[in-house]
């Protein structure tokens, strides 16, 4: 090891602090073999570069509502409003996954730090009465939408999953899924790859060490995909396959449809080479980015970045103008990708995040900060919307697709319970359109919207309501992915049924129901 180059190195660019504690004799040879090695592993000048642009305009963001325009209504699509196109679109996605040519990308780098776990979110179990985590249902809608496209064309199409993990998240994904036997899916179809890891930095540009023998770091945002696909030849494995379109979309998103058929459709009848799901925004002031033109590019401009009479505009049907909430689910032809990666990845800027950043103070002692220390950088996977020429997007209902689990508990919204009764009021509706009812034990229906309170109360019908379901809302229904991947086919099993709660729909359950049936005939 050629330490006195290294600390040359370092210092000429302003970071021989990085090995202050070289000499300290509570480091062994190995820790030291190992800050060595992650030091000449890291582009230190290229860092301070990403630091220098991503911090130049940090505090002092410009309003952009004069540079704003919603999306064109030729390249807009909507599951309310494109009613006589949905089924001819769904049915082209459906045909294009049993050829083989859709994949779906999952982006789990990131670590369930806010959700409170120490584990990656895909392994996270949100009390479902099924017990299955957000890994296993997501699994189960890939192999039910193989099905559906089989019944459909006669052709037996795979839907290769792409994961892409970080340092902190890729093993125990791939030991989660090894012990669950990758829940079906076969093994060769399920890629898992790793974004990079960027150092973060203090406030004043200092590299930050974790350990006296380590660097922190971080992931480099879900923009990393961009990189990551070229480092870890992603692209060419999806040639090989003959993938030419791809579903991209965050772990968190406990309703998520993955290889979504009518978005897959959609974006191919428009021509797109990337395209953005998004759902309407609940009202002007929702802390969500908004999907429009740019100087005449397509992005997504953070809430923060537009006034208070921009977020209310709105058009004469009355819906608000800039209503596009980003919700990170997109489309991408593998040939767009490739353009991105081998051209224009290196044109993207990274973004600041003011974390609270463990560090190594000057005393050798490890700090836990309480409020933000330093900025961790990253790249976000819609900042490349600018460079296409093709785009659309497509709204769908947010009680339908869109309930992210980001925070403990703790939090009041986007947390275990809200996705939890997001996925149970879906399939409660699933249930009902296919004509099936809920009853009490008693046999009292229970109503079509039902809002139970969470206080005893001295109607004997009203607790045991709350005994079926002691979050109070909604009525305990799951539906396994298995058995429907959005409400299709369950009138068969439902229609003049009458179910009590909770209720758990998957296969043993219909299997129970044909043995009743034969046994009463």
């Amino acid at each position: 090891m050629d330490v006195t180059s290294l600390r040359q190195k370092l210092a000429s660019l302003g970071q021989d602090h990085v090995l202050q504690f070289w000499d300290d004799p509570e480091l062994d040879d190995e820790q030291r073999r190992a800050l060595y090695d992650d030091i000449q592993a890291t582009n230190v000048a290229e860092v301070l570069q990403f630091f220098s642009t991503s911090t130049s305009n940090m505090d002092n963001k410009e309003k952009v509502d004069d540079r704003m325009e919603p999306i064109p209504s030729e390249l807009f699509g909507s599951v309310t409003r494109s009613g006589k196109y949905l089924d001819q679109w769904y049915k082209e996605g459906l045909k294009q996954i049993s050829k083989g040519k859709v994949g779906v990308l999952l982006l789990a780098g990131g670590q369930g730090t806010r959700l409170g776990v120490k584990y990656p979110k895909g392994m996270y179990n949100v009390g479902l009465p099924s017990s299955k985590t957000l890994y296993q249902l997501q699994a189960e809608r890939i192999l039910k939408l193989q099905e559906l496209a089989l019944e459909l064309t006669g052709e037996k199409g795979t839907i290769p999953w792409y994961i892409m993990t970080s340092e902190h998240t890729k093993e125990p994904t791939r030991d989660f899924f090894k012990s669950h036997n990758h829940f079906g899916i076969d093994e060769a179809d399920l890629v898992l790859f790793e974004q990079e890891m960027l150092p973060c930095v203090s406030f004043e540009g200092k590299i930050i060490l974790d350990q006296k023998w380590k660097i922190a770091r971080a992931p480099d945002g879900n923009g990393g995909l961009y990189r990551a696909l070229g480092n870890c030849k992603i692209l060419e494995d999806m040639d090989r396959r003959g993938v030419q379109y791809v579903h991209v979309y965050c772990v968190d998103n406990i309703l998520v449809k993955m290889a979504d058929p009518a978005f897959v459709g959609f974006c191919i009848a428009k021509g797109a080479n990337c395209g953005a799901k998004v759902v309407e925004k609940a009202y002007p002031t929702e802390p969500v980015g908004v999907v429009c033109r740019l100087d005449g590019q397509y992005e997504v401009v953070e809430y923060s970045e537009i006034t208070l009479s921009t977020a209310e505009k709105r058009n004469e049907d009355g819906r608000l103008m800039f209503s596009a909430g980003n919700i990170c689910n997109h489309f991408f032809t593998t040939d767009f990708l490739r353009s991105v990666v081998n051209e224009n990845e290196s044109r993207l800027q990274h973004h600041v995040a003011k974390k609270k950043i463990p560090f190594i103070n000057g005393e050798g002692k490890r700090v836990v900060p309480e409020k933000p220390n330093g900025i961790k950088m990253e790249k976000f996977v819609f900042d490349v919307f600018k460079f296409s020429n093709n785009f659309a997007v497509f709204e769908v209902l947010r009680e339908d697709e869109f309930s992210p689990l980001k925070n403990s508990t703790k939090s009041e919204k986007d947390n275990p319970t809200t996705a939890r009764h997001a996925l149970l009021s879906l399939h409660h509706r699933w249930v009902l359109n296919a004509g099936g009812d809920f009853v009490d034990a008693d046999g009292t229906p229970i109503p079509a919207i039902p809002r139970y309170s969470r206080q005893i109360s001295d109607d004997p019908q009203s607790n045991n309501r709350r005994a079926n379901d002691p979050d109070g809302y909604p009525v305990t229904c799951e539906v396994s992915p298995l058995l429907s991947y959005a409400g299709e086919g369950l009138d068969r099993i439902c229609s003049g049924k009458k179910f009590t709660p909770p209720l758990l729909l998957n296969q043993s359950f219909v299997m129970s129901e044909k043995q009743d049936t034969i046994k009463e005939n």
